[in-house]
C-alpha cells in the first residue's frame, strides 16, 4: 500500500459532478486521497465553486491564451507540480490532452468516460449507444494515452438501457456509476493495486488486485 494519501489534481470544465463524488469518498473515508487543486479552462465552471466551498486550491487556464494545445498542457503541468500533484483526473474536462501532460504523469492521468469502451469513444456515448441500438450501456475509467478515450481500461460498469430511454435520460443513469467508479479506481490506485501491463503485442492491460 502507498504512503499517505493520493495527491490529486482534478482537471473540469463544467459542473464537476465527478469532483463532487470525489470528495464525498474523501469526506466518507472511502477513498484514501487528496485533492490538492482543481483546475478549469473555463472560468465560469461550478466545478470550481465546489473545490472554494472546501477550501481547495483552484486555478483558472484559458486555453485561448495558448498558440496550441502542448503550450496550454505545459502550464497545466506546471500548475500540478506547484501543487506536488502525483496522479491526475479529468472529471468532465473538454479538452483533449497531449502527450505534454501524459508524459509528466506516466499512468497517472485518470480519465471516466460515459460509455463501455471501446465502444462509442468521443463527447457523445449515451446518444451513440442509442443510435446504434445497444441494450447495455456504462461507463469507463480508463489510463489516457495518445489517442481519445483509447487508453488501458481500469474499471466499468454496466447500465442497462430502457425502453424508452432517450439520450438524457441514459446519460443521468450512467453518471450515477461513474460516481461509484472513478472513486473506486482512485482507490484501488491509492492502495497500489493498480498494474499496466505492456506485452510486446497487443494492447496494454490493467491488473487491479483484490484487497
Amino acid at each position: 500500500m502507498s504512503e499517505g494519501p493520493l495527491a490529486l489534481g482534478v482537471l473540469v470544465s463544467g459542473g464537476g459532478t465527478n469532483l463532487e463524488a470525489i470528495f464525498g469518498a474523501i469526506e466518507a473515508r472511502e477513498l484514501s486521497a487528496a485533492v490538492r487543486v482543481v483546475i478549469s479552462n473555463k472560468a465560469g465552471a461550478y466545478a470550481l465553486e465546489r473545490a472554494r466551498a472546501r477550501g481547495v486550491p483552484t486555478c483558472v487556464i484559458d486555453h485561448r491564451a495558448f498558440a496550441g494545445r502542448e503550450a496550454f498542457d505545459a502550464e497545466i503541468v506546471r500548475v500540478l507540480r506547484d501543487h506536488a500533484v502525483s496522479c491526475v483526473v479529468l472529471a468532465g474536462f473538454m479538452r483533449i490532452v497531449t502527450s505534454v501532460l501524459i508524459d509528466a504523469f506516466p499512468d497517472r492521468v485518470v480519465n471516466v468516460h460515459p460509455a463501455l469502451l471501446p465502444s462509442f469513444p468521443g463527447v457523445h456515448g449515451p446518444a451513440q449507444a442509442l443510435a446504434y441500438g445497444v441494450k447495455v450501456a456504462g461507463c469507463t475509467v480508463h489510463f489516457v494515452d495518445a489517442g481519445v478515450d483509447t487508453g488501458p481500461i481500469i474499471a466499468q460498469r454496466a447500465v442497462d438501457v430502457a425502453e424508452g430511454d432517450d439520450a438524457a435520460a441514459l446519460a443521468a443513469r450512467i453518471l450515477v456509476e461513474e460516481h461509484r467508479a472513478l472513486p473506486q479506481a482512485l482507490q484501488a490506485i491509492a492502495e497500489g493495486r493498480v498494474r499496466v501491463d505492456r506485452p510486446a503485442e497487443g494492447r496494454p492491460r490493467v491488473t487491479v488486485r483484490s484487497r
